[in-house]
């Protein structure tokens, strides 16, 4: 059974330390070394995070004589965001009403706070 993209995405984004770097790749190229100084993990270990990150397309490796540096590429975060907005009408109009509840809550009360 083949996974679409948006759930290799997701999967991809759940583990916190795979957020870091790729919140760190947003501030430009980085070496493995690089990416992996803030974790107390081994270089294989962040190795394998970098495999998840790369198969789910949000970063790119390269090669630049010695220097392997790692980018990132936000097309998979576009359509995360493009699937999330779809939910935005709904949270719009919760929070729309959740204000007209308010409101008619505050117009019973007089100016002491005392229910009218």
């Amino acid at each position: 059974m083949a996974t679409d993209t948006l759930s290799v995405t997701f999967a991809a984004l759940a583990d916190p330390t795979r957020r870091a770097i790729l919140a760190r790749l947003a501030q430009g190229p980085a070496t493995v070394k690089e990416l992996s100084s803030p974790f107390a993990m081994s270089g294989p270990a962040v190795s394998k995070h970098l495999r998840v990150l790369e198969r789910a397309g949000l970063i790119a490796r390269g090669r630049e004589a010695q220097w392997r540096p790692c980018t990132l590429e936000a097309a998979p975060l576009k359509a995360v965001a493009e699937w999330a907005a779809t939910y935005r009408r709904f949270w719009d109009e919760s929070h729309d009403r959740l204000d007209d509840y308010l409101r008619r809550l505050q117009g019973r009360e007089d100016d002491d706070g005392h229910r009218a």
